[in-house]
């Protein structure tokens, strides 16, 4: 054993970096006591390393996530203070109203607190169901409960954009390792 002023020294493992685009009914979480499918079993063989979900996305959300062994970038990504950039595709039960679309943008005042938005808007050429919502905070289940605040259902939810990266050319359910490129944006521009 290796230790500098009375510390043991970690062995450096090699970092991995992965994206993942998660599909429906699989669990952020590294295993579940009831057996569902998590994240782990989709990535299952890619690396020897012991990589981990960065944040969560809930059993039925879709789209991107993070997996590494990176517990410094991880802290970063998932920190309220770097306010990271996140982009989801939602789908809704009936159509969203101006009005509602209106009152998303100023903020609502769910039961845990003011509920910012970045940014929220129909989707173009789609149906008025679908709405696009940009978001930095990370409350649970956040931007769920901002459409259940004002009645509406949401049917889908796909986070399409996460700390610059994206889900061009990631089928649902795949995954790849981040380029060098992705890796220096991450840990340099957040």
């Amino acid at each position: 054993v290796v230790t500098f002023e009375g510390k043991p020294i970690k062995h450096e493992t090699q970092k991995v970096y992965i994206l993942l685009n998660k599909p429906k009914n699989t669990v952020t979480t590294l295993d579940d006591e009831k057996g569902r499918r998590t994240v782990m079993d989709v990535v299952a063989g890619t690396v020897k390393e012991r990589i981990y979900p960065v944040g969560r996305l809930d059993r039925d959300t879709l789209g991107l996530l993070l997996l590494t062994n990176d517990g410094d970038l991880a802290q970063k990504l998932s920190h309220p203070s770097h306010e990271i950039k996140k982009i989801y595709h939602v789908v809704l039960d009936k159509a969203v109203t101006k009005k509602d679309v209106d009152l998303i943008k100023k903020g609502l005042k769910l039961e845990d607190g003011l509920a910012p938005v970045d940014g929220v808007s129909h989707l173009e050429g789609q149906s008025k169901k679908e709405i696009g919502i940009e978001i930095h905070i990370g409350r649970n289940r956040i931007v769920r409960r901002i459409f259940e605040h004002l009645g509406y259902k949401v049917v889908r939810l796909d986070r399409v954009y996460y700390a610059g990266l994206t889900k061009k050319d990631l089928p649902r359910g795949r995954h790849r390792f981040l380029t060098e490129q992705e890796v220096i944006m991450l840990k340099h521009f957040i």
